[in-house]
């Protein structure tokens, strides 16, 4: 299974064309997107209209840039693109569990009820966790000298385990990829990466 991740595309047109480009190739099954599509929602027909003409699923989560309601408004023009916000998606015997909003907090209390949910539906199983935020303690929130991702991420991660945990908001860290134990930690920024699972 392999598919293009990215976070904080902020509708830059340049990335945005070299998404799409990337996207089209026969090898990318799907795309993920860790939030931040727009600025502050501006123009977000226009980069959902781009992506859903792909005629791939993109599955995506709201960034500190968009919410729950901004989206739920406007995905049904654009059946392609979903939100799994507080969701799961099932793909090639993965699921990708997806926590959106936000990015600023060390700590999420609404995060641990979710996370008490899946850990409960889901322990054993082979995930991807999506998240704006990055969790604490990894290159992908390590900026001015501190960490300053969240904790509560980091505890879920290492408690349930999951393959891989795609996640943005911090845009000095795009490209980084690290590990929090067996779990691989990317940050695939506007540039985007592609993932492939077995």
């Amino acid at each position: 299974m392999k598919f293009l991740a990215f976070a904080d595309l902020h509708e830059d047109k340049r990335f945005l064309k070299q998404l799409l480009e990337r996207a089209r190739q026969e090898d990318v099954e799907f795309l993920v997107c860790a939030g931040d599509l727009t600025q502050f929602g501006r123009n977000l027909r226009y980069v959902l209209k781009q992506f859903n003409d792909l005629g791939k699923k993109l599955y995506l989560i709201p960034g500190n840039h968009e919410s729950d309601k901004m989206l739920s408004e406007v995905l049904p023009d654009y059946p392609n693109c979903s939100n799994f916000n507080c969701g799961t998606v099932e793909k090639g015997g993965y699921i990708f569990l997806g926590y959106g909003e936000g990015g600023f907090s060390s700590e999420d209390s609404a995060f641990r009820r979710v996370a008490r949910e899946w850990y409960g539906k889901y322990n054993g199983k082979k995930l991807v966790l999506v998240t704006h935020g990055p969790p604490f303690g990894t290159k992908a929130d390590f900026l001015d000298n501190q960490y300053i991702g969240n904790k509560d991420f980091r505890a879920f991660i290492e408690r349930i385990k999951p393959k891989l945990a795609i996640c943005g908001h911090i845009h000095e860290t795009a490209g980084a990829v690290d590990k929090i134990g067996a779990t691989n930690v990317i940050n695939p920024g506007w540039e985007g990466m592609i993932v492939e699972l077995s």
